[in-house]
């Protein structure tokens, strides 16, 4: 399959024998957002302020990938770029990572996106998104969908953004409706209200993904607009009503609370100093992604992906911050 496209031809047998070679070897695929992120290089300073930015690799999907690869794990990420420069860095800089961009296909009308990050407050920067009039990871139909790898790799992971509008939101769904909870199939929240017409809206669409999925992972205020409230306890017990195996509730400062239907556990906090919030959730998705994988029990799962996200906290940038197993490990050690 040639760079750029993601799905077979119909009919193809040679297409048809690549994506079966890529299922095979794949251990875990996610499905969403790209960009570019552009960090000052001045700290303390308003945006308006800033004299240069250095570029990084964004986007949820593709920054929990690039963090499990960091662990050993295969990896890819189903998304879109744009045909421009950006684009072109997005797949090098995917390879450098070690994920595979074979599942990046172009939208040619549309540009990659540009996240500009102000570094104030650090714990939870604004975000300046350049999306416009759409990113190209939300034009995702079924034809750019590989289907073998999302019916059989050993980890896929969605997230709530992938639903915020169409057709992305049809294709997710229908991704979800063929995984028929197979294997480890994550949802992350990943709740933004820019992206959001409401949040009713985004109740309803997120809620539609909880039925299908076997692991659900989102902080409390997102708990609160996929189920009705940002009690962790009470949420959990929401997503584990609605048949969800694992929840996850991120709770900041006050650690982590990973719940099954018989046990469940709060995790407490890694104490670092803060540089950049930006990323810390996608590094402990990808810790998750590396624990699951590897058959932890949910408390040393929430543990390691708590620290790996802590330690991207303590960072600046996000893919080029996600933390090596070594790493981890010593964190948990402190």
């Amino acid at each position: 399959m040639s760079e750029g496209m993601s799905a077979a031809v119909p009919g193809s047998t040679a297409a048809a024998a690549r994506e079966d070679a890529s299922a095979a070897g794949l251990e875990a695929l996610t499905i969403g957002r790209v960009g570019v992120d552009l960090y000052p290089e001045q700290s303390g300073v308003p945006l308006a302020g800033v004299r240069t930015f250095a570029k990084s690799l964004g986007g949820t999907a593709t920054n929990v990938a690039v963090a499990a690869a960091r662990l050993g794990r295969r990896t890819a990420v189903l998304t879109k770029v744009g045909p421009d420069g950006f684009g072109d860095y997005v797949r090098t800089a995917l390879r450098e990572f070690g994920v595979s961009p074979q599942y990046v296909s172009t939208a040619p009308d549309l540009r990659t996106p540009v996240v500009f990050c102000e570094l104030n407050p650090p714990a939870d920067p604004p975000l300046l998104f350049y999306r416009s009039p759409i990113a190209p990871d939300l034009t995702l139909t079924p034809d750019e969908v590989p289907w073998q790898v999302v019916e059989q790799v050993p980890l896929l992971w969605v997230t709530g953004t992938g639903v915020s509008v169409e057709p992305a939101r049809g294709t997710q769904h229908e991704v979800l409706r063929r995984r028929d909870r197979r294997g480890h199939t994550v949802l992350d929240i990943d709740y933004r209200p820019m992206f959001w017409p409401d949040a009713a809206t985004a109740r309803r669409e997120i809620g539609a993904m909880i039925e299908q999925v076997t692991v659900v992972v989102g902080n409390r205020a997102e708990m609160e607009v996929a189920v009705g409230t940002a009690d962790p306890d009470a949420a959990a017990d929401r997503l584990l009503g609605r048949g969800v195996r694992l929840a996850v509730v991120k709770r900041g400062a006050d650690g982590v609370l990973i719940a099954t239907e018989s046990e469940r556990w709060t995790v407490p906090p890694c104490r670092v100093e803060v540089v950049c919030g930006l990323g810390a959730g996608d590094g402990f998705g990808g810790a998750l992604v590396h624990g699951l994988l590897a058959g932890w029990d949910p408390q040393r799962l929430a543990a390691y992906a708590n620290a790996a996200g802590a330690l991207v906290a303590s960072r600046l940038a996000c893919a080029d911050a996600m933390p090596t197993a070594a790493e981890i490990e010593g964190l948990l050690c402190d």
